[in-house]
C-alpha cells in the first residue's frame, strides 16, 4: 500500500482546523507571515544575479560579446546548487524538522551572498553562486511544508498564496535595488537581510504533525527517503508531472525576462533593461499569487485555476514575442502580465504538498521548486542550440511551445487535492 492512513500516535490525530503550529511560537498567520518574509529575502537574493548580470560581469571584465554565454553559465551553476541543496534541506527537513532546515539555508545563502560582494574574478563568482544556490534551495520548500500543515484545510490556500505573493515581491525589491545602488552594495543588502531574517525564525516551532510523525515509533515509516519517493511508479510519475506543470514559469523567469534586453533588440524596442523587465513581471507574479491563491479558494480546486493560468501564459508568451516595434512602456506592460500569468506558482507548490505525506512532504515541496528552476540548465542549452538556427525571437517561442505542451499534458493526470486531509504518511 503507498498511502497510509492517518498518523497513529500516542496521542488521536488533531482535526486540521485545531492544529497549533507550536506550543510557544506563534499563531498559524503569524507562521505565515514569517514564513513569507523569509521567501522573500529568498527571491531577493536569488534575483539579484539576473538584475545585477550585466553591470557585475562588465565590472569582472567580461567583454559585451561574453556576457549572454558567462551569464547564462553562471545561471547554470547557480541553479546546480538549487538542485542538489533542495534534496539536501528537503530531506534534512523530513528528518529533523521544516525549522532546521529553514536556518540551515538562511545561514548558507546569507554568507555566501555576502562573500559574493567581494568577488574579484569571475571564479570567485561562480563559486559563490553555486554556494548561494545550495542554500536558497531549502527556503521555499520548508516554509510551505510548514504552513500546510499549520493552518486548517479550508485556508491553507491562501496561506501559501501569501507567502508565495509576498515573498515573491524580493523579485520586485531586486529590480528596484538595481535602479538605486552598485551590485556590491545589493549583494551587501542581500546577505544581511537574510541574517536579519534568522534572527526573527528563531520563535518558529514545528508543527503538530510534524511531532506525531516523530512521535511514530513503526520502522517502516521512513522520513525523507529519496528511495521510498522514487521507488514507487505511481510516486515517480507524479513527481515528473508536479515538475513539468511548472516548466513554463521558470521559462518565463529564467529565459524571457533574464534574456529581455536581447530579446527586446530583436523586436526592434529600445530602452529595455532586464532589472526594469523582472520588476514589471514580478509586480505581475505577486498579485498572480495571491489572486491564484484566492481563485483557487473561491473554486475550491487547484487543477481549474492551473489549467487557467497555464492558457494566459500561452498566451502571453505569444502576446511578448509578437510585439514587434512596440513602445518600451508596452513591453514592460506585457512583462507584467507575464508575470500575471506565472501566478499559479504557489497553487502549483501547495498541490505537491498536499500529493504526498507527512513523512515526505518536505522533500517533495522543497525539491520539486528547485528541480523546476534547475530546468534552466536545460532550457538554456535547447536555447542556446536553437539560437543559431533560429534566432533568438523562434528559438524562444519554440523552447515555450513546448515547455506549456508538457505542462498541460501533465496538468491532465493530475488529482484534484484541495479537500484533502494531510494527516497521512506514506508507506513502501
Amino acid at each position: 500500500m503507498e498511502h497510509a492512513l492517518p498518523i497513529a500516535s500516542t496521542h488521536p490525530p488533531l482535526p486540521s482546523q485545531e492544529r497549533p503550529s507550536s506550543p510557544h511560537g506563534p499563531g498559524p498567520w503569524g507562521v505565515v507571515a514569517v514564513s513569507a518574509l523569509g521567501y522573500f529575502v529568498d527571491v531577493l537574493d536569488l534575483f539579484l544575479f539576473n538584475v545585477f548580470r550585466v553591470p557585475s560581469l562588465h565590472d569582472l571584465g567580461i567583454s559585451q560579446d561574453r556576457l549572454l554565454s558567462v551569464g547564462a553559465s553562471l545561471i547554470n551553476i547557480q541553479m546546480i546548487g538549487l538542485l542538489f541543496g533542495s534534496f539536501f534541506w528537503g530531506i534534512l527537513g523530513d528528518r529533523k524538522g521544516r525549522v532546521r532546515a529553514l536556518y540551515g539555508s538562511i545561514l548558507l545563502y546569507s554568507l555566501a551572498t555576502l562573500a559574493n560582494a567581494l568577488v574579484t574574478s569571475l571564479p570567485g563568482y561562480a563559486l559563490c553562486r553555486l554556494l548561494a544556490g545550495l542554500g536558497l534551495a531549502g527556503e521555499l520548500g520548508a516554509a510551505i511544508a510548514l504552513v500546510s500543515e499549520t493552518l486548517p484545510q479550508k485556508q491553507r490556500g491562501l496561506g501559501t498564496a501569501l507567502v508565495a505573493g509576498l515573498g515573491l515581491c524580493g523579485g520586485i525589491a531586486a529590480a528596484l535595488l538595481a535602479e538605486l545602488v552598485t551590485w556590491r552594495t545589493a549583494y551587501v543588502v542581500g546577505g544581511l537581510s537574510g541574517l536579519a531574517l534568522l534572527l526573527l525564525r528563531v520563535r518558529l516551532r514545528e508543527s503538530s504533525l510534524f511531532h506525531a510523525l516523530t512521535a511514530l515509533a513503526a520502522p517502516q515509516v521512513q522520513r525523507g527517503s529519496l528511495r521510498l519517493l522514487f521507488s514507487s511508479p505511481r510516486r515517480r510519475s507524479l513527481y515528473i508531472r508536479l515538475v513539468l506543470v511548472g516548466l513554463p514559469v521558470w521559462f518565463v523567469a529564467g529565459i524571457l525576462m533574464v534574456f529581455s534586453p536581447e530579446l527586446a533588440r530583436a523586436l526592434d524596442v529600445s530602452g529595455i533593461t532586464a532589472g526594469r523587465c523582472i520588476l514589471f513581471s514580478y509586480v505581475g507574479t505577486a498579485l498572480g499569487d495571491v489572486g491564484s491563491g484566492l481563485l483557487s479558494q473561491a473554486l475550491k480546486s487547484r487543477k481549474r485555476v492551473l489549467f487557467l493560468f497555464l492558457l494566459l501564459v500561452a498566451a502571453a508568451v505569444a502576446a511578448f514575442l509578437s510585439a514587434q516595434g512596440v513602445s518600451s512602456t508596452a513591453l514592460y506592460a506585457l512583462c507584467f502580465v507575464l508575470g500575471v500569468s506565472t501566478g499559479y506558482w504557489a497553487v502549483l507548490v501547495t498541490t505537491a504538498a498536499e500529493h504526498v505525506g507527512t513523512n515526505l512532504r518536505a522533500t517533495v515541496s522543497t525539491t520539486i521548486p528547485n528541480v523546476v528552476r534547475a530546468s534552466i540548465i536545460p532550457m538554456n542549452l535547447v536555447f542556446s542550440l536553437l539560437l543559431p538556427r533560429l534566432g533568438i525571437r523562434s528559438a524562444a517561442l519554440c523552447l515555450g511551445t513546448g515547455c506549456l505542451v508538457l505542462a498541460l499534458i501533465s496538468l491532465r493526470s493530475l488529482r484534484e487535492t484541495f479537500s484533502d486531509d494531510l494527516n497521512f504518511h506514506e508507506l513502501p
